[in-house]
C-alpha cells in the first residue's frame, strides 16, 4: 500500500495488513506445558502478540520442535530496498551460441564443480548436464561452450589447476551444504585460490546453490549469484554478456550489479 509516498508493505494471513505470521524452530527441553510456554515468551520477546501454538511434538528425549503463529505490527517500505540483481539479456540456446559464433573466434571454455566436502551435484549437473533444468538445455548442449563438470568433492587445488590447463572462460561454482556458513567458506578461499594464480582478471567467476542470490555472491567476491530456479540459459546469457563487457573495456572485471 501507499503511504505518504512510501511502499509500505506488511506481512499477512487472514486479512491484509493484519502482521501475522508463522515460526518454527526447535527448544532444547522436553516436550510439556512448560516448554509451550517458554516458546510463547521466546516469540514475545521477539515481538509477536497474539501468539497461538499450533504445534508442540516431541523432537526426541529432550528437544520440542514447536510451530507458532503470531502478529507483528512491523512494516517496511520496499522503496528504500536496495537489492542486487544478475544483469543479462534474456536468450535461448540458439541465440547464444550464434552470438559466440559472431563475438569470438573459438568456443567458450566452462570449468564447474562442487569444492570442499559438498558431495551435492545436483545443482552444478542442472546447469551444465545436457539434460539441463526445467525443459532448458544445460551448457553441454551449447556449441558455443567446452564444458568441464569436475562434480563434487573437489579440492580448490585441483579446481583451479584445471581452470589453468584448459584456459577457462568461467568458472561456475556451486555450493548445497551450508551448514554453518561452510558454503561461504569454502567460496571465498575458491576466490583467494583464482586470485592467487593470477587468472581473476580474465576469469568470469560464478557462484551458484540454494541458498545463494547475488547480493551474496558479490560480497564473496563472484561476478554473479544463482540461487533456485535458475534455468541454464540465465546463466549463458551472463557469462557472454559479462566476457563481452570485458572485451569492450578490458580493466573492467568487478562483479556486476543493477
Amino acid at each position: 500500500m501507499k503511504k505518504d509516498g512510501a511502499n509500505i508493505v506488511k506481512a499477512y494471513g487472514d486479512r491484509l495488513g493484519d502482521g501475522a505470521v508463522q515460526l518454527s524452530f526447535t527448544l532444547p527441553m522436553a516436550c510439556s506445558a512448560r516448554a509451550r510456554e517458554a516458546a510463547i515468551c521466546y516469540a514475545q520477546h521477539m515481538g509477536l502478540k497474539n501468539i497461538n501454538v499450533a504445534t508442540a511434538e516431541p523432537a526426541g528425549d529432550s528437544h520440542t520442535f514447536l510451530v507458532l503463529y503470531g502478529h507483528s505490527n512491523l512494516s517496511i517500505d520496499v522503496d528504500l530496498l536496495e537489492v542486487p540483481e544478475v544483469r543479462a539479456t534474456e536468450r535461448s540456446m540458439h541465440e547464444v551460441d550464434d552470438l559466440i559464433a559472431r563475438e569470438f573466434d573459438r568456443p567458450l571454455v566452462l570449468v564447474g564443480a562442487c569444492t570442499g566436502t559438498d558431495a551435492h551435484t545436483v545443482g552444478i549437473d542442472a546447469i551444465l548436464n545436457m539434460k539441463g533444468y526445467a525443459g532448458d538445455y544445460g551448457l553441454e548442449c551449447y556449441a558455443g561452450f567446452e564444458v568441464y563438470n569436475m562434480g563434487g568433492q573437489v579440492c580448490v587445488e585441483e579446481f583451479v589447476a584445471r581452470a589453468r590447463s584448459v584456459g577457462a572462460d568461467a568458472l561456475l561454482l556451486s555450493k548445497v551444504v551450508t551448514q554453518r556458513g561452510v558454503h561461504k567458506k569454502d567460496a571465498t578461499s575458491v576466490v583467494a585460490a583464482i586470485q592467487e594464480a593470477g587468472l581473476r582478471e580474465r576469469v568470469v567467476v560464478i557462484l551458484g546453490g540454494p541458498r545463494v542470490d547475488h547480493k551474496l555472491a558479490l560480497e564473496l567476491g563472484f561476478d554473479a549469484g544463482f540461487g533456485r530456479g535458475t534455468r541454464p540459459s540465465q546463466v549463458a546469457s551472463f557469462i557472454v554478456d559479462e566476457l563481452m563487457r570485458r572485451r569492450v573495456d578490458p580493466a573492467v572485471a568487478s562483479p556486476t550489479e543493477e
